[in-house]
């Protein structure tokens, strides 16, 4: 833990993560500078570098602190209270709607840090990114009655499929240049899941 940035007020730590978020959502690792997420911040980048060592050390802060967000807004919505997979993914939306509220460019930053090719973060972000993957998926899965899905369907390759496309979905809006609005996003992701649910549920007979 960064005891002396943690130290700081509330909202001076919003200032900086936001900062962070935004800066390295628009640039590539090796290409965006500590001054601009300092000048973004409003501090100066001697303070910025007294409470994170170096680049690394905040950007690995960043990607933590994204996925711990996450699962707490997952957690805090009720995520994972209900054996249907697709009320968790309603209430999932929910959740990362009202993140993306608070952090504007949260998503966009976790979406570039994964597809990060820099030696110095790579590694860290895919160890990373597989534990909580792995944890967010035994979650998932946890309490699935096979029963309520057409028969024979493989749930974990099925949570895997809805997984990535809704990573491509955000890929490609990132990608189109468009904002990462929560609204546009929500309406969307509705429509998807009234796809899946077609697709992947059983049918009253």
């Amino acid at each position: 833990m960064n005891e002396k940035f943690y130290s700081l007020p509330n909202e001076k730590q919003q200032r900086i993560i936001n900062a962070g978020f935004r800066i390295f959502s628009r640039n590539s690792y090796k290409k965006s500078p500590m001054q601009e997420i300092a000048d973004e911040a409003g501090i100066s980048k001697s303070l910025l570098f007294h409470y994170f060592h170096n680049k690394k050390d905040l950007y690995l802060f960043l990607w933590n602190t994204a996925a711990d967000l996450t699962v707490e807004y997952l957690t805090r919505y009720h995520c994972y209270e209900s054996a249907d997979l697709f009320e968790m993914m309603e209430r999932g939306m929910r959740a990362k709607s009202r993140l993306m509220c608070l952090y504007p460019d949260m998503t966009a930053f976790a979406l570039k840090a994964f597809y990060e090719k820099d030696a110095a973060v790579c590694n860290d972000i895919q160890t990373s990114y597989q534990e909580h993957f792995n944890r967010k998926a035994t979650d998932a899965l946890a309490g699935l009655n096979p029963e309520d899905f057409i028969p024979g369907l493989d749930l974990k390759m099925m949570h895997r499929q809805i997984y990535l496309m809704s990573v491509g979905y955000v890929w490609e809006l990132s990608q189109s240049g468009a904002a990462l609005d929560a609204e546009t996003m929500e309406k969307d992701f509705s429509e998807m899941l009234a796809f899946w649910k077609n697709v992947y549920l059983r049918k009253d007979s």
